[in-house]
């Protein structure tokens, strides 16, 4: 894959989620890490990191409450900045079709949450043709409860999202299958 065709996505990585009443920060330091290592060997070799937004009429994600903006946490961000209402990040947002002038057909995706926003847009950047690396461990989510009572961790419901989406949405790649593959 060449580095002329391929885009970083970074999906929902934004203020809003630390005022959400399931903001969990037990796996936010290694998520940090590991999203900043895929973000600077995505710069170095002259990848577009593209910022996608995630905005909503009320609450923290309305860009009202001044939190739909960038964590702090990440190094400067020099490429487009996307905004969408919906999960997926491809369709309203005018990311396809800037993907499309730029000739990208490989996606690199990560952000916040694993099973939702960055899943969605993965299962949607598949039946657009977009050949999909997720990269799990850049991705972050929180417990969630079902309606029968069953609690899922972090890890039981990213594991989940691998499941469902290997081989047959994309490839679940790690950081370092990324740097290796792009290494200069």
């Amino acid at each position: 894959m060449s580095h002329s065709q391929s885009a970083l996505l970074v999906i929902d990585v934004q203020d809003s989620f630390f005022h959400r009443p399931y903001f969990s920060d037990a796996d936010f330091p290694a998520f940090q890490t590991q999203l900043i290592k895929l973000i600077n060997v995505c710069q170095a070799n002259s990848i577009p990191v593209v910022t996608v937004l995630h905005v909503e009429p009320e609450g923290p994600f309305a860009k009202a409450s001044t939190w739909v903006k960038p964590m702090d946490f990440l190094p400067p961000l020099t490429g487009p900045v996307f905004e969408k209402t919906v999960h997926n990040a491809l369709i309203g947002s005018g990311l396809h079709e800037w993907l499309q002038a730029q000739g990208i057909t490989h996606l690199i995706i990560c952000g916040i949450r694993t099973e939702q926003c960055c899943e969605t847009t993965t299962r949607v950047a598949s039946d657009l043709a977009y050949i999909v690396d997720f990269v799990t461990e850049a991705t972050l989510t929180f417990a969630m409860q079902h309606p029968n009572g069953n609690l899922y961790s972090a890890a039981e419901i990213k594991e989940r999202t691998e499941l469902v989406l290997n081989e047959r949405f994309a490839r679940i790649c790690t950081v370092n299958d990324i740097v290796q593959r792009f290494a200069a």
